[in-house]
């Protein structure tokens, strides 16, 4: 499998959630088991169902962020030379022109994509037109409604 970006807070938000799970999540649905099997007749103890069907979840969602995690591509943009252009990692703050309004975008990766906060995948078709521009490009982006055009006003490489 190839390794897959992420970046350091990406990393660090996976790690804190594999600890939870761990060492809360994983704990106390054992302990549910225990109690519904105390209640006898497995069969039809819903209770035992449901903590059985939680704890598949939580293994499943274990097993997911290893995974990620050991074919993860750790980018720390505080530490490249990019000149200036927009990286993964990066932080972008365009102007866009149809909608006369400045948008902050921070480039990342699959897994850490959250529109609603302005974090964007790299595979996007918005965040690929980004990558290797500068202050003052101008970028057109072929997305579902139509092309959209932007001028990218300012670069940060911050954590």
């Amino acid at each position: 499998m190839s390794k897959v970006p992420l970046t350091v807070r990406g990393a660090e938000k996976l790690r804190e959630e594999l600890t939870v799970l761990k060492t809360i999540k994983r704990p106390a649905v054992i302990q549910a088991i225990s109690e519904a099997r105390e209640h006898g007749d497995l069969k039809e103890n819903a209770e035992y169902h449901a903590a059985r069907e939680q704890q598949s979840f939580i293994e499943g969602r274990i097993k997911d962020i290893e995974g990620k995690l050991s074919h993860a591509q750790i980018i720390d943009v505080t530490e490249m030379d990019a000149g200036g252009r927009v990286i993964f990692g990066a932080t972008v703050v365009v102007y866009d022109v149809a909608m006369d309004e400045e948008i902050t975008y921070k480039i990342v990766g699959e897994d850490e994509a959250d529109i609603e906060t302005g974090l964007i995948s790299v595979n996007s078709p918005i965040a690929r037109a980004f990558i290797g521009k500068e202050v003052d490009d101008s970028v057109e982006v072929n997305a579902p409604g139509g092309t959209r055009e932007f001028e990218v006003v300012e670069v940060r490489y911050e954590p």
